[in-house]
């Protein structure tokens, strides 16, 4: 009982003393060649061939089902969006460097909204067989100068649940393109060499109508909304989130440090932005949008995920703005948090602060410099020029077509 009063104690006192930096909105630029990556413009940098696909593909499934729009799995859909009126789209296909395929796999829904994985990869094929049999641009690199947008809970492995997702593996027509997805893990089989890790979408719009003034203390020190349990799909719990969720419940649930609960009230935004830290852990997959959330809302992620690849870190100095928690380590949360210096915890609040750092995570209509759209084409420039062995001879075939589950190989 000491022990607890002592760590909320000094709890207390950082809250008071974290207040000046509420106050005041210091900012603090990033040093160094992360920040140069961070403001990088790719225009005149690299070209963009858009394929245009039967509507099907995409512009009907989202005039079938709107919530498309606002989920997190939307960046597909805005990306296409942003892509068609941007500078570094060419109608030239000769003249190309990246080839885009606008198809929206996570689009058809369940009644819940979740992405039904079993026609997503069927999606990705059919989408593949025709600009195959349409354009000879694939064929001649089996389709390594293309990049496609998978943001899946396990990208192109197409399912939510990770065992499955193993089980899956990556989609055989996609393992020579560059995926760009949501899901990042080290050394993980849904993961590829050279994919392009990019945050989750967050609706930019409804979260700029919930700022709080600047001066607003933050006066909670930890925060977190959300499931610690999926007894649906996990019954016997322990799968779900590896168990670090449930951990977080178990542990701080009468902690008065913590403010955690499964309610989602309507000032979810706002209490963020009154926060020091927001946890951040795994559920079904690593990633989440309260990573964005926090970034934006200048709340320190509390990262609770191992071996978690985040987006566009070779521009965003993850381990200066956020605190990384082992799944194992969880029951050491209080101690953890409590005992990072006041300095060090202002520090990470001015990098926070700074507009560059929240834009890397937002996909805004019209698009604005240095955001995330600008990011991945960054990220796609920074490969260029392609090695010429990624180049085919004629006639030459690397992929496998019918390799796959039985169930993918059925037409769409």
């Amino acid at each position: 009982m000491a022990l607890a009063l002592r760590r909320a104690g000094r709890g207390a006192r950082l809250l008071a003393a974290t207040w000046e930096v509420a106050s005041g909105q210091d900012t603090e630029r990033i040093e160094g060649s992360a920040g140069d990556v961070l403001e990088d413009d790719p225009v005149g940098r690299l070209k963009v061939y858009v394929y245009e696909l039967p509507t099907k593909y995409n512009k009907k499934m989202v005039a079938k089902d709107s919530r498309c729009l606002s989920h997190m799995f939307a960046a597909e859909i805005f990306m296409h969006r942003f892509l068609l009126s941007s500078a570094i789209r060419t109608l030239n296909p000769e003249e190309a460097d990246w080839f885009y395929t606008p198809v929206y796999t996570t689009c058809d829904l369940t009644p819940w909204g979740h992405p039904l994985p079993f026609k997503s990869p069927r999606i990705m094929r059919s989408a593949i067989q025709f600009i195959s049999s349409h354009w000879p641009y694939w064929n001649r690199t089996e389709g390594a100068d293309h990049f496609f947008v998978v943001p899946h809970d396990f990208g192109a492995c197409f399912h939510y649940q990770e065992e499955k997702a193993i089980e899956r593996g990556i989609l055989p027509l996609l393992r020579r393109a560059t995926l760009v997805q949501t899901f990042g893990q080290k050394d993980h089989v849904c993961l590829k060499e050279g994919s392009i890790t990019i945050p989750p979408y967050a609706p930019p719009q409804k979260m700029k109508t919930h700022l709080v003034p600047p001066e607003t203390p933050r006066s909670i020190f930890v925060y977190f909304r959300g499931l610690f349990y999926d007894t649906a799909n996990d019954p016997e719990g322990g799968y779900y989130a590896r168990g670090a969720r449930a951990s977080v419940w178990e542990n701080f649930k009468n902690n008065p440090l913590f403010d955690i609960s499964t309610d989602h009230p309507p000032t979810y935004y706002e209490d963020m932005q009154r926060s020091i830290f927001c946890l951040c852990p795994l559920g079904w997959a690593p990633w989440s949008p309260r990573l964005v959330e926090a970034v934006v809302f200048g709340c320190i992620p509390v990262i609770i995920a191992d071996d978690i690849v985040l987006p566009f870190a070779d521009a965003i100095p993850w381990d200066e703005i956020g605190v990384f928690v082992a799944e194992d380590d969880v029951p050491k949360l209080d101690t953890i948090l409590t005992s990072i210096p006041m300095e060090v915890i202002l520090r990470k609040q001015r990098l926070l602060a700074n507009p560059s750092m929240k834009q890397a995570m937002l996909f805004p209509q019209p698009a604005q410099p240095g955001d995330a759209f600008h990011q991945i084409l960054n990220g796609l420039g920074r490969k260029l020029p392609h090695d010429k062995s990624v180049y085919l001879s004629p006639g030459q075939k690397l992929l496998n077509w019918t390799q796959g589950p039985v169930g993918d190989l059925k037409p769409w």
